[in-house]
């Protein structure tokens, strides 16, 4: 068994004008990771190929997040998330993610891919780390995971509501 990871309060950047890529199978698991990637997360691309996505999960993340995203994936959507990831390390650096199906020449999904941009800084201290800690909160207060996923994916979606007619319109304005 692997070690766990200890998050730390340590923070990577990386520059503005570098992409993280990578491109993952239908359960999640990367296919394809670029340098960028590799280096920021600390891991080979050998390492991260095969590995499933959540290898760079931080615990500050909600879980109601991954049920926006792998929803809207499943309708054939595509999904643009502000998202803490956690290095091998256990330092931490924050993305703009952009997450779309693959289709093959049938038009079947075969998979997904993903592209991450360095985030907007005040987005992410003004609006997002508040909110993603209000829905963790959430999460924590139910007797069990699914109950608190599902509380806190309420409470995103009135959030949602309350500020925008669609999700999407919600992260353009921010």
């Amino acid at each position: 068994m692997a070690p766990q990871i200890r998050p730390t309060r340590h923070e990577i950047t990386f520059g503005s004008d570098e992409i993280i890529v990578s491109k993952t199978d239908l359960k999640g698991r990367i296919t394809y990771a670029n340098r960028t990637f590799s280096r920021i997360a600390g891991y080979t691309r050998g390492e991260l190929t095969g590995a499933p996505h959540s290898i760079i999960r931080h615990p500050d993340m909600p879980r109601a997040v991954f049920k926006l995203l792998w929803d809207r994936l499943g309708e054939e959507k595509e999904v643009f998330a502000y998202v803490k990831n956690m290095a091998r390390s256990g330092d931490f650096y924050w993305v703009f993610a952009h997450v779309t199906p693959s289709y093959d020449d049938a038009g079947t999904v075969t998979g997904y891919h993903s592209n991450r941009r360095v985030p907007d800084r005040r987005v992410v201290h003004e609006v997002i780390e508040p909110l993603y800690a209000t829905l963790l909160q959430t999460e924590a207060s139910h007797p069990n995971a699914k109950e608190g996923l599902r509380a806190s994916y309420a409470q995103m979606i009135d959030i949602v509501k309350s500020k925008a007619s669609s999700y999407d319109e919600l992260i353009f304005s921010l």
